[in-house]
């Protein structure tokens, strides 16, 4: 079973940090040096690519490692449990401050800008709770990284 679990483990946390870290390294950068007529068309057309694709690799990771802890025996529980906490807070981060933002921007009409946009400009915040989710993503990728070297 471990043998299943731990590679799901590590394609779903490996392949929902990448994803992660090319938000913060290019898609962040490149959404604050946009005018907010162009950021906003922008961030609708970035959301829909990774929308499902991201969810779906966290969820199959963390639910990977939590299967792993409790259904198999072995040495790499430790680093799997940590793991599975790290993308839960991941996911929390996700729904709780970024998908809000997301689904805001996702109601805006293409290139029209909210007449009190200085006030409530999201992206600051956004990418700041992107750095965060992208820190508990590539540390759970670490976790399950170690944890496949002590199962060998």
């Amino acid at each position: 079973m471990s043998q299943i679990l731990l590679p799901l483990a590590l394609i779903g946390s490996g392949m929902g940090a990448g994803g992660l870290m090319i938000a913060t390294l290019g898609g962040a950068p490149l959404l604050l040096s946009l005018p907010a007529d162009r950021y906003i068309p922008v961030h609708q057309f970035l959301v829909t690519r990774f929308d499902p694709f991201m969810p779906i690799c966290m969820i199959t990771a963390m639910l990977s490692d939590i299967a792993a802890v409790t259904l198999t025996d072995g040495s790499a529980h430790g680093p799997e449990a940590v793991a599975a906490v790290l993308l839960l807070g991941a996911i929390v981060v996700s729904l709780v401050k970024n998908v809000p933002i997301n689904k805001w921007i996702g109601t805006l009409e293409p290139g029209v800008v909210p007449p009190d946009w200085e006030r409530i400009d999201p992206r600051v915040r956004w990418r700041n709770w992107n750095v965060v989710r992208t820190a508990f993503a590539v540390t759970a990728l670490l976790a399950n990284a170690l944890a496949a070297a002590l199962a060998l």
